[in-house]
């Protein structure tokens, strides 16, 4: 609904009139405590105007990077629980923040047909929510009190923001520090504030949640007990979770065991560092009788000084297995056998190991020719996904006016040239296995948007249709592209990227790989190398990455006796350069600018063919390249289409 500029004075004057008499004025009684404290705040500490009305805060694209970076594995763990949340209220006209500790917000979800309103609002990426910046709202106050709350209409301090109402639940680290906050927001209600109360009670339970997965993974190798005051719901949804070290001293705890055994008070001694005994009455050396497989009404443990007796379960801590082991072990041999030693490399394979069985959509940047694919069937290889269908898509190479119904399908005549029989889809496809999304930066912007909503709503709508078919797919996206200056430009969808971006892959150049003699060796196969011919190999740039040395090894091997590749039996050498085709100006074309693309392709005269090989790229691909940059061929410069 619009507020009036008669209900935004009135706001304002009411806020004034705090500011002058104190929290306790009279005009201000119909609001709690809590937010009239934190208008005072506003005003006294913040140094905000009142009268001043500003539209949210955006960050630019480079500081929302930074703060999303700064907590990357948070936003992993968190991304089930916001998409788990969202389902259940996105029919109600909600969208779902996630914001860090300062405020900022680094992850959202939101109906794309209020997209413009959203962003105007504040309710979107990169939102600075902080009550200094803000005043009094959700995030700021939530950030502020380390409680949550609803901030509801004219709750907020900024007449501009009186037509939200928002609702928050602080997410803690093990620390017992604030991490994060999450966040769910209306445009507009015309609904009093105690409409809100189930969705509080939502929002805490997701935060709960989520504090949760994150403990249990950053104390993954420590002593894990949960305790509850009902041994119903020791084993089910534990109230407090502590973490303790091989010594019996506490290392973590979640923010419910802060609050029961800590305490609220300010000087209050920290809870971790404390040992078992001081906590139970009960000596660490019989913690194992909590491990045993009894019933729980069984496994009661009174607190220190007889003040409450609770159920305890406990989880000992895995045998640590010898580092390298223990790689070994984390590592699928499909993941392992994409480096052969390579630092950069191997650290990459390490961390998408842990991510293989996620939801957690991966986007691989690298070079033409680096192994994104290859990379991706690593992943599916490696994954309990590995035997269902891998379906990759080269959104570059699909004709524009047919990738519509290529991706989602359709229906039987359900537009002209449709086939009869209609076409099921290659995401339907995918159903149950993984979707590679190669050359995604090449997607028409009209499209990005209803794979956004595959992506949000795990269903998929088949041109002509009017029911959705539900998917159940791993998405994994890959570019040379900089996605990052698409998205900058206006030619893809920012949204859209964050949410590929769950985990972001990036492949060293094949130039930059530390194991390329090891590379050389395994692609080889049965086949050696003279000395001289490896010394060629390890002296170039290779800016076709492994495509280019696959071809080169696949060239020579054709061409050597007895399977020994000599200096001879190697692709011509131009400049230093390995060509595989005589014209030297052609192989110069992986560089991707506009001005090297014209210049390869005038050197070739205007072989749009022989210059896309040399790029390792479709024709199609490049056509849209020229296409974006400008260039017309000669013979073609009267076709209205290409200009």
């Amino acid at each position: 609904m619009q507020h009036s500029s008669t209900t935004q004075h009135q706001h304002i004057a009411t806020v004034m009139q705090v500011a002058t008499d104190g929290a306790d004025a009279q005009a201000a009684a119909g609001h709690e405590q809590v937010i009239r404290d934190s208008w005072l705040r506003c005003v006294q500490q913040h140094r905000l105007d009142p009268t001043r009305m500003q539209e949210a805060v955006i960050l630019p694209q480079a500081r929302l990077r930074e703060h999303q970076d700064q907590m990357e594995a948070l936003l992993q763990i968190a991304r089930h629980g916001l998409e788990a949340l969202y389902s259940k209220v996105a029919g109600l006209g909600y969208v779902v923040l996630l914001t860090d500790a300062r405020g900022v917000t680094v992850d959202f979800l939101g109906d794309l047909v209020f997209e413009p309103s959203l962003r105007k609002a504040g309710l979107y990426l990169g939102a600075d929510w902080s009550e200094q910046h803000a005043g009094t709202c959700g995030v700021g106050t939530c950030i502020s009190t380390g409680e949550a709350l609803t901030v509801h209409l004219d709750d907020h301090f900024d007449a501009t923001h009186i037509p939200l109402t928002c609702t928050t639940a602080p997410v803690y680290d093990s620390a017992g520090e604030l991490s994060a906050v999450l966040d769910i927001s209306q445009l507009s209600s015309s609904q009093p504030k105690s409409s809100q109360h189930l969705a509080l009670q939502l929002v805490k339970m997701t935060a709960h949640d989520i504090e949760h997965a994150a403990f249990l993974h950053r104390h993954r190798h420590d002593w894990i007990l949960r305790l509850s005051a009902a041994p119903q719901f020791l084993d089910v949804q534990p109230e407090y979770l502590l973490a303790l070290d091989a010594n019996g001293r506490v290392v973590g705890h979640n923010r419910r065991a802060q609050l029961a055994l800590q305490g609220r008070a300010v000087h209050a001694p920290p809870l971790v560092g404390r040992s078992f005994e001081a906590l139970f009455e009960l000596p660490f050396s019989q913690i194992g009788r909590f491990v045993l497989t009894q019933p729980s009404d069984q496994r009661a443990v009174m607190l220190a000084g007889g003040r409450q007796l609770l159920f305890l379960s406990a989880v000992p801590p895995p045998p640590r297995p010898v580092a390298a082991a223990q790689r070994e072990r984390a590592v699928p041999a499909p993941l392992a056998a994409l480096s052969a030693g390579d630092a950069a490399l191997d650290r990459q394979v390490e961390r998408v190991a842990r991510l293989v069985n996620t939801p957690i959509s991966l986007l691989i940047t690298g070079e033409t020719g680096s192994g994104k694919e290859f990379f991706a069937k690593a992943v599916h290889s490696s994954s309990e996904r590995r035997a269902r269908p891998f379906v990759a898509v080269n959104c570059a190479a699909i004709p524009e006016h047919l990738i519509e119904s290529e991706l989602f399908g359709h229906l039987p005549g359900s537009f002209s040239g449709a086939s009869p029989k209609g076409k099921r889809g290659l995401i339907a496809e995918a159903d149950g296995g993984t979707l590679f999304l190669d050359e995604i930066g090449d997607m028409p912007l009209a499209l990005q948007a209803r794979l956004l909503r595959v992506l949000s709503e795990r269903e998929v709508l088949p041109v002509g249709a009017t029911r959705p078919v539900p998917v159940n797919i791993r998405v994994i996206a890959a570019t040379h592209a900089p996605l990052e200056q698409l998205v900058l430009a206006g030619r893809f969808r920012d949204d859209l990227y964050y949410r590929l971006k769950g985990a972001h892959i990036q492949l060293p150049p094949l130039r930059e790989r530390s194991d390329l003699g090891a590379m050389i060796t395994r692609l080889l196969g049965a086949r050696s190398l003279t000395p001289a011919a490896l010394q060629r190999l390890l002296s170039h740039p290779w800016p076709g990455n492994l495509r280019e040395l696959r071809n080169v090894l696949d060239y020579a091997g054709s061409l050597c006796a007895d399977g020994a590749i000599d200096l001879d039996d190697l692709p011509e050498l131009q400049a230093g350069r390995l060509a595989v085709r005589a014209d030297a100006a052609v192989d110069a074309a992986p560089d991707d600018g506009p001005d090297a693309l014209l210049q390869a392709l005038r050197a070739a005269h205007w072989n749009v063919s022989a210059v896309a090989r040399a790029m390792g790229l479709s024709r199609m691909t490049l056509y849209r390249r020229m296409k974006r940059a400008a260039i017309v061929p000669p013979n073609r410069q009267d076709d209205p289409s290409l200009h």
